[in-house]
């Protein structure tokens, strides 16, 4: 293999493919990206069984005009070599150049710009696994800046210590046009859905994706107009961009049923302003200690009064107005929980709806976007 490649864009998909590496592994050759260099372009592989990245940095982007497109890789003979990750990107992100060539000699690849140049020790491109790549497989259509926010408006959501371990992914479900995606961890969950074009058939069957895939997908996504592919396939999901494809492995298991906890209807409710609100949350969650996070809200008619207090640091108030309507009464939220549901607000008015003090507060924070969060039980 002998190519010559722009340091910046080399950089760029390295960076991204080392997302998936892992630092240590117990099958070494995971520690490792594969780069496949073929007439029109190059492809940086990298896996850790559960994500997998394919990023392709073609012969021309299609930047210039005529003969004035300027290349981003030369191909001058294809081949693949296997190479350590990090040791890669470290020393493509410190050349000084603006091209880098790649030459493999024998078990080593040479990498060199200018002066500047590093010999590595590579790995029989045997060992290497497969990695899956979009074929003619029915996808869904989405645009990636709306991709993005539906990710962000609900992964936060999602599990991150020990417990069941459907809960560490985010269910994703198309019906009628729309994709939805849910996330919970038991105490709060974030629900939110897009329209999206299917062609030609539907997903019916719902799927969790592990977090860190859809985190992934979300950084390929470097043009927030481009239409982004997605495939859901028994045991993976993928996500296809201009220049690169990712997979992620399914997690196995039963995702809570989340309907049940969703209130259908509600005898109290409050609209405020999400940015004085969560300003107020935070002033009073100051005092509250981590043995008893919890932010106690008294409502009456155009009044909202927020209390925090702990052992050996104190209490405090806060109160803001608020359009109420309902009997006086009162709840208690985890501050953080609520702070983290309002940072993905879009819209300049939030509603909460509740029943009672024991029942689910329900958060409208945007179109086709709600957020539930468990009550707390506190002393008064």
């Amino acid at each position: 293999m002998k190519i010559i490649c722009d340091r910046e864009k080399l950089r760029e998909a390295l960076a991204v493919v080392n997302n998936v590496i892992p630092a240590k592994s117990t099958k070494p050759v995971l520690e490792n990206v594969c780069l496949v260099a073929t007439v029109d372009a190059i492809e940086i592989l990298g896996t850790d069984l559960e994500c997998s990245v394919r990023f392709r940095i073609p012969v021309s982007d299609g930047s210039g005009e005529g003969d004035m497109k300027m290349p981003l890789v030369k191909v001058i003979e294809p081949g693949i070599a296997v190479v350590p990750s990090r040791v890669t990107l470290d020393f493509v992100r410190d050349l000084s150049g603006s091209e880098v060539e790649l030459t493999t000699h024998e078990q080593n690849c040479v990498i060199q710009s200018g002066e500047d140049k590093c010999e590595l020790v590579t790995v029989d491109p045997d060992e290497f696994p497969v990695i899956s790549s979009f074929g003619d497989t029915p996808t869904l259509s989405i645009q990636g800046g709306n991709f993005t926010r539906l990710v962000g408006r609900t992964a936060f959501a999602a599990a991150r210590e020990a417990g069941r371990y459907a809960m560490h992914g985010v269910l994703a479900e198309v019906e009628d046009g729309m994709l939805k995606l849910v996330a919970t961890d038991g105490r709060r969950l974030a629900l939110s859905t897009m329209e999206c074009q299917s062609r030609p058939v539907d997903r019916s069957r719902p799927a969790i994706v592990p977090t860190k895939g859809m985190q992934l997908f979300c950084r390929v996504i470097t043009d927030p107009l481009e239409q982004v592919q997605l495939h859901f396939g028994e045991n993976q999901v993928g996500l296809k961009t201009k220049n690169a494809e990712i997979f992620a492995r399914l997690i196995d298991g039963e995702f809570p049923r989340y309907a049940a906890v969703i209130p259908k209807e509600s005898g109290n409710y409050i609209e405020a302003d999400p940015e004085m609100l969560a300003r107020k949350l935070r002033l009073v969650a100051n005092v509250t200690g981590t043995e008893a996070r919890a932010v106690r809200m008294r409502l009456t008619p155009n009044n909202l009064e927020l209390f925090g207090q702990s052992v050996g640091r104190g209490e405090a108030h806060a109160r803001l107005d608020v359009t109420f309507k309902g009997a006086a009464a009162e709840i208690a939220f985890n501050p953080d929980f609520v702070l983290e549901g309002l940072k993905n607000c879009e819209s300049p008015v939030l509603r909460l709806e509740f029943n009672e003090k024991t029942s689910p507060g329900k958060f409208t924070l945007g179109e086709n976007y709600i957020y539930i969060v468990m009550p707390i039980t506190v002393d008064t």
